[in-house]
């Protein structure tokens, strides 16, 4: 029973979330995945999704492990883990190799070769690769070929995203985990891992753009053909809405994070100019009143912001309003009203939430978007560890396989630092 549990675990600098889901026979005569489990504990140690205090860490993710095998009754021997974080960066790579057989018929170690291959790209200083994901192959010179295996030619050329991030940060989180006794099956840059449970196969193909808001953070994904077009990581997030309101009103993190959670949208044109929030009701030690159109406003501002700098982004694609299915938002904050309406007029295209699709629960918290990347990341783990790697990213999750394994190399690194 053990082998067919998979837990991902999701460290914010809000929240540890983790999320426990087995596979289940569904219609069709493929395996459905079945959440029995989804919990959230507050963090601290966590800043802008990089570990700032080991030891604080440490006990959120602790925390977070025990509440899971006790909602569930399962006992978590691993996870799949999320990093995140504006260390990460994508880099673009070309892997060539040459098809020894005499027939010339490509096999799959050809094409782990060829993605091997792409792997010796140069990286930064002091980073190291997470990801190796195959777009395209050309064999021959004939380009777009999706999954060369059992074509014929001599040469094979794969274009590759590489996702690579700061060795420090990936050591430090990846011995976080490890220090409560938990193996890491492997990382996975969070926002793929949130695309796998929130966008279809439908929406890759036409173009989307995931977008994860988070406390600290907004990640996104660009998908266009099914590939991965363009991956970003934003220093900006709910809790910089919080922060703007308290130095608005003058008043603490707190309080304000109440008005933010109560009263708060970001649309002011929906607020009327007679309405007014009394602090006092929301835990400030004297009683003050102020305009909750103002708030509206100071939300806004921050909000326009952020999508201006996620248009950024898109142009830097070329898609900047030319994504067909649109942008879907997951992420905690992205519940604060008026969030999807903004992103309909920054950004030009259709929003939508994301929510975990695919899956089955009888957990209400499965259908919220703060879960839905710690839900990607045990989609993922089926993906990859599955015979049956259907999923978002098809057959690529079969093809990295061979290649992706950076948590195999840390636990012979941190082994030694299981209690």
């Amino acid at each position: 029973m053990a082998d067919e549990i998979y837990a991902g675990l999701d460290i914010g600098s809000n929240a540890v979330r983790v999320a426990v889901g087995k596979p289940v026979p569904a219609q069709g005569g493929k395996d459905q995945m079945h959440i029995i489990g989804a919990v959230e504990v507050p963090s601290s140690g966590i800043s802008k999704g990089t570990v700032t205090n080991l030891e604080e860490a440490v006990s959120s993710v602790s925390r977070a492990l025990e509440q899971a095998e006790r909602v569930t009754g399962v006992p978590l021997s691993g996870a799949w883990v999320g990093i995140s974080g504006s260390h990460i960066i994508p880099q673009e790579s070309r892997g060539v190799i040459g098809v020894a057989r005499g027939d010339g018929e490509i096999k799959d170690e050809d094409v782990e070769r060829a993605i091997e291959a792409a792997r010796t790209v140069a990286t930064p200083t002091n980073y190291e690769i997470i990801h190796v994901i195959p777009k395209s192959f050309i064999v021959d010179g004939q380009r777009g070929i999706k999954d060369p295996v059992g074509m014929n030619g001599i040469r094979l050329e794969v274009d590759a995203l590489i996702i690579e991030g700061l060795t420090s940060q990936i050591r430090t989180l990846t011995k976080c985990v490890y220090r409560t006794g938990l193996d890491i099956e492997d990382l996975v840059f969070s926002i793929l891992a949130t695309a796998e449970a929130a966008v279809t196969d439908r929406q890759r193909e036409l173009g989307v753009c995931v977008i994860n808001i988070g406390a600290s953070t907004t990640s996104l994904a660009l998908f266009e053909e099914g590939d991965v077009r363009h991956t970003a990581v934003l220093p900006v997030g709910g809790d910089h809405v919080t922060s703007d309101i308290a130095i608005g009103l003058r008043t603490s993190i707190e309080v304000a994070e109440q008005v933010k959670l109560r009263y708060g949208t970001c649309v002011s044109d929906h607020v009327n100019k007679k309405e007014e929030i009394d602090l006092s009701d929301l835990g400030a030690p004297e009683a003050e009143i102020v305009s909750r159109r103002f708030v509206a406003e100071i939300a806004e501002a921050r909000v326009q912001e952020l999508y201006e700098m996620v248009d950024r982004e898109l142009s830097k694609a070329d898609r900047s309003g030319m994504l067909p299915s649109g942008v879907v938002l997951t992420g905690g904050a992205c519940k604060l009203p008026g969030m999807l309406e903004m992103a309909k007029a920054g950004l030009r295209l259709p929003a939508s939430i994301g929510t975990p699709i695919g899956v089955s629960s009888v957990i209400d918290r499965t259908g919220d978007p703060a879960f839905t990347t710690a839900i990607g990341l045990v989609l993922w783990g089926h993906n990859v560890r599955g015979t049956d790697a259907g999923g978002g990213f098809g057959n690529i999750f079969k093809k990295m396989k061979g290649v992706d394994k950076l948590g195999s190399v840390f636990k012979k690194m941190f082994g030694s630092l299981k209690p």
